[in-house]
């Protein structure tokens, strides 16, 4: 038995093939054969020894490091931003969403130009820190910079629909009952928006774990220092396909335990309402 979107109970199907199906299937193998084509060629049999690598390890750990530094730094300034959008819809509001969601379409080479020419030597930015003696180009810190910009939409966009959902007459209630602004931030529309928030922070995080594009003209691709895992598997395909497959493989299973935990947690929230 499963439950209708009001609640109720109804009769689970058994599965059928029908006409929807047969439509989908090209889509469907087309995505999945690629996939399945990888897999093949893993190479199982040396796969710890090749992840133990120096090179294939320190990718793995700075990916790690630096994704997690980027979430950490997504989620304490963009919650607030994300909070103030979801109550105010003016034309600055509009505007700042709009400028929030441009690093989802420019394409990542222009991002990483973009970001050059702000905080590289010459930049807007970059050339008073460079007078102060802060580099930041092709540094681990452009490698955070980098996952940051092009991450944070997908948190920002999640959680302003987490809280745009929450009921306007709890905050109100709240309001009433004498709380302050962030009082009710605090009591109302954090919790209830929470799951929003972890759905955007998981997002976000694999997202920046898989930045390629404006890493690698902003913070270059130097091992050991701003070597992420997606440049190394592009090195990789150039000098050592194995260690590519190997660490192909090892992004895989991150998208893959990120996906199946946003769905989790979706659907779990979802069978309690």
């Amino acid at each position: 038995m499963m439950k209708n979107s009001d609640g109720s109970l109804r009769q689970s199907m058994p599965f059928q093939i029908g006409g929807w199906q047969i439509l989908a299937l090209p889509l469907v193998l087309f995505l999945a054969i690629p996939l399945i084509g990888l897999m093949f060629q893993v190479p199982y049999r040396n796969l710890m020894e090749i992840l133990k690598s120096q090179q294939a390890a320190q990718a793995v750990n700075l990916s790690l490091f630096t994704s997690f530094l980027s979430v950490g730094i997504i989620l304490f300034t963009g919650t607030p931003l994300a909070y103030w959008l979801a109550q105010r819809r003016t034309r600055l509001s509009r505007l700042i969403e709009t400028l929030v969601e441009l690093p989802t379409v420019l394409p990542p080479a222009v991002a990483g130009i973009a970001l050059l020419m702000a905080f590289g030597r010459h930049g807007i930015v970059g050339s008073g820190l460079n007078a102060l003696g802060i580099t930041l180009p092709f540094t681990p810190a452009a490698v955070i910079l980098a996952q940051v910009f092009i991450a944070c939409p997908l948190f920002i966009k999640t959680a302003v629909i987490g809280f745009s959902g929450v009921n306007i007459e709890l905050k109100q209630a709240a309001a009433l009952d004498g709380a302050n602004a962030w009082q009710i931030f605090q009591y109302v529309g954090f919790p209830l928006a929470r799951l929003s928030l972890l759905n955007g922070s998981a997002l976000a995080w694999a997202r920046a774990l898989g930045e390629f594009g404006a890493t690698i003209i902003f913070a270059g691709n130097y091992p050991g220092r701003t070597q992420t895992m997606p440049l190394a598997i592009y090195l990789g395909f150039e000098i050592d396909l194995e260690v590519a497959l190997a660490l192909s493989f090892v992004m895989i299973g991150f998208s893959v335990v990120i996906l199946l935990l946003i769905k989790r947690i979706f659907y779990t929230s979802e069978w309690h309402r």
